[in-house]
């Protein structure tokens, strides 16, 4: 933001503009600038310039002669040019600002080439808090059809005049002339139109007191032969004009106007009389008023059908209502929601209430952050303090990034939605209505491979289940996450229209099955399949697990936790067990690392096993029977496979390798206990919060049933026990990823 001292102080006199040839423009992708800069090309300067962000816009200025650099601007800067800024430039931290002062080079306001360029000219400008660019565009067109041929300068771009500059040969030029930050005392004008006047630009003038002096210092250079259009009606206007100084705007009677809303029936008011003071016809300057198609982002109809969806600079709560008023009056009897972005702190501050109370006229409000723009935060500020204020059914989307596909979820046939506020909101009617168009096959991207030691098992998994979808008629993508982050690769695929319907995860192990990567879909606000953050953390931690499990009633196995380096000596002795022990990572997959020790001699060595795969190791008893699996999708069990590997031990090989282990599906043991494992599993899974597919692993060892552990990511391998239970059951692998999918997205 600027301050008074620094406009005093930073910038050269408008005069020396005189002896310049070649101009550079920091922040020539705005309207303002991007007007500036053709206006200069048309008069035969030599322009460059540069934005932050490229854009239409930028290219737009490249095909008409002007070099539009996207970057910081300093490296275009050469000896002799007259460099030009907008007020959000800080010139405290721009590089562009120092190296131009390292070349001595003169520093003009963007204000300040604005009125130099207009010097020869006859100038009408028209300020005000609301309204400033619709009345500049009605009053342009008016004198275009009235012939008299003007210069407009508008501070947007206008769709009709080709951009934010129509050039015109004729005496006259109509300029938009903004409050903010005094700029508007560059101008000289003869004739001035006020629309109205309200607190705004806090952050500048501080106090109606200042605003008011600002006002009546611009006022006070219209010469005693000018003109000031004005309308008696509202306090402000009526505040800042001397008596029997102003002309009152003619009232635009019953016409018909391309542009809806009270608001704009004012501003035409105000257009058509400072037209005919000018000596425009008024009945040809009426019909150029009546045609003017509007100014972009005033309430521009982006999508016209069911929804329509609208785009709308408005960001004063006297604008919102106007805007939600001029919707309704355009579109009667149609729910009205409107997704508001509060624009600067300074102005929300004291407007708070205000706010609320505007977009209480709407049916549905959508707030999302407030956009600071050239501002700091101030603590306190927030729209939450709007949201809370409402009377009117509303939702908070903090991220603007997020507005898009919630609002697509609340909307209703025959909604009008409206896209609000003067900062990046404008992204949101387009991105609305891309994400309206979403259609095709459902897309799923399936997460594998990983960096932990199942990494190879899961590629595995995730390759069995990329093939069943496709076999399904799905879109399906193949991502090895941690592939990707690690390797700095885009994860645009994941964010915007492009993104999947859902993220199937078939990755094992660490930072996969214990809520690393739910985490992050979680941030990235995708669906996923299987068990969410807490669930998976808590699943993966083996002993954490047995604790909740043993306070739901559950038998698991006697053990102990033991951390690297402790000393193995009395663990026997801790952990009594008659087949021996079973030594394991505490966090790793369930056969990863495993170990087991028949003599007390052995734990040692198993420990050492496990402690190089994680900081912590688990020692349990050893229990001997019947090993058996019961798979639970979506809360109901699935028939118990039993375990036989033709070694005796279930280890990581006899798991995977084809071959070594008899998967027998309904396990070989009595009814009654299939329906007590089928059960054991279900609550299980309900104890540690699970949803999807998980595997229960439990022993049936006599009159025990003993739950060894808890999967939340079963493997999908073609060896997979959830893919033999389903098989029994009647459900094909396509259908039971389908199912799993299907989960995740509440169908």
């Amino acid at each position: 933001m600027r301050t008074k001292q620094e406009i005093a102080e930073a910038f050269d006199p408008t005069d020396r503009l005189d002896s310049a040839q070649r101009f550079w423009l920091l922040g020539i992708g705005g309207a303002g600038m991007s007007a500036i800069a053709r206006m200069l090309r048309h008069r035969g300067f030599e322009v460059g310039g540069a934005d932050s962000t490229d854009s239409p816009l930028l290219q737009v200025l490249r095909e008409a002669g002007v070099v539009a650099e996207v970057g910081e601007g300093a490296t275009g800067l050469k000896e002799g040019d007259a460099l030009v800024v907008t007020d959000a430039i800080d010139l405290a931290t721009s590089r562009a600002v120092a190296r131009g002062r390292e070349l001595g080079l003169p520093i003009f306001r963007r204000s300040q080439v604005l009125g130099w360029l207009l010097r020869d000219r006859r100038t009408i400008a028209v300020t005000g808090t609301h309204g400033k660019s619709t009345t500049t565009g009605m009053l342009g067109s008016a004198l275009v059809e009235a012939g008299l041929d003007p210069l407009v300068v508008v501070g947007a771009e206008v769709p009709q005049f080709g951009g934010a500059v129509l050039e015109g040969d004729g005496e006259w030029a109509v300029v938009e002339a903004c409050e903010a930050y005094d700029s508007f005392h560059d101008l000289d004008p003869e004739l001035v139109v006020l629309t109205n006047l309200e607190l705004d630009h806090v952050d500048f003038h501080g106090d109606w007191t200042g605003l008011l002096a600002s006002v009546r210092t611009f006022l006070a250079k219209v010469p005693s032969e000018g003109r000031i259009v004005y309308d008696p009606d509202d306090p402000g206007s009526r505040e800042a004009v001397e008596d029997g100084v102003g002309f009152s705007a003619e009232g635009w009677g019953s016409g018909p106007l391309a542009s809806p809303g009270r608001h704009n029936r004012a501003n035409a008011a105000a257009a058509l009389t400072a037209a005919r003071l000018v000596g425009a016809d008024g009945e040809r300057a009426s019909q150029g008023i009546a045609s003017f198609q509007g100014v972009a982002r005033r309430l521009h109809v982006i999508h016209d059908g069911d929804p329509t969806v609208v785009d709308d600079y408005a960001h004063h709560p006297t604008e919102v209502a106007a805007s939600i008023q001029a919707l309704r009056e355009a579109y009667p009897a149609r729910r009205i929601v409107v997704v508001f972005q509060p624009h600067l702190y300074s102005r929300t501050a004291p407007l708070t209430q205000e706010f609320a109370r505007a977009l209480d006229s709407a049916d549905l409000v959508v707030l999302t952050d407030i956009y600071p723009a050239r501002e700091p935060s101030i603590p306190g500020v927030s729209s939450a303090r709007i949201l809370e204020a409402l009377t009117k059914p509303s939702l908070y989307v903090p991220s603007r990034h997020l507005l898009p596909r919630e609002v697509a979820k609340i909307i209703q046939p025959g909604d009008v939605v409206v896209g609000m506020g003067a900062g990046n909101i404008e992204e949101f009617a387009p991105g609305l209505v891309a994400e309206l168009a979403r259609s095709g096959p459902r897309k799923v991207t399936v997460a594998y491979g990983g960096d932990s030691s199942e990494r190879e098992v899961s590629l595995l998994s995730g390759r069995a289940v990329a093939e069943a979808l496709r076999s399904l008629g799905d879109e399906v993508e193949l991502l090895d996450l941690s592939d990707a982050l690690l390797l700095g690769q885009s994860l645009s695929r994941l964010v915007g229209t492009s993104r999947p319907d859902v993220v199937f995860l078939a990755v094992h192990g660490l930072r996969a099955e214990d809520g690393a990567i739910q985490g992050l879909l979680e941030m990235l606000h995708l669906p996923y399949t299987g068990s969410g953050i807490l669930a998976s953390a808590t699943a993966m931690d083996k002993a954490r697990t047995k604790a909740v499990l043993a306070s739901h009633g559950i038998e698991v196995p006697a053990g102990v936790i033991v951390a690297k380096g402790e000393d193995p000596s009395g663990l026997a002795g801790r952990v009594p067990s008659q087949h021996g022990w079973v030594v394991k990572p505490n966090t790793e997959g369930s056969t990863v690392g495993l170990t087991f020790v028949d003599q007390e001699a052995g734990l040692a060595q198993a420990l050492e096993k496990a402690w190089s795969l994680g900081g912590e190791a688990l020692v349990e008893e050893r229990v001997v029977g019947t090993e058996i699996s019961v798979p639970v999708l979506n809360g109901s069990a699935l028939p118990a496979v039993e375990i036989v590997p033709a070694s005796g031990r279930y280890d990581f090989e006899s798991k995977y390798r084809e071959g070594a282990t008899d998967e027998i599906c309904p396990a070989r043991v009595a009814t009654d206990v299939l329906r007590w494992a089928a059960e054991t599993a279900e609550r299980a899974h309900g104890a540690l919060g699970c949803r999807g597919i998980t595997r229960t692993d439990m022993i049936v060892d006599g009159g025990r049933l003993v739950a060894l552990e808890v999967n939340t990511v079963p493997g999908m391998t073609r060896t997979s026990l959830v893919r033999r239970s389903a098989e029994a059951a009647g459900i094909s692998f396509p259908e039971l990823c389908d199912r799993i999918v299907r989960a995740s997205l509440g169908s």
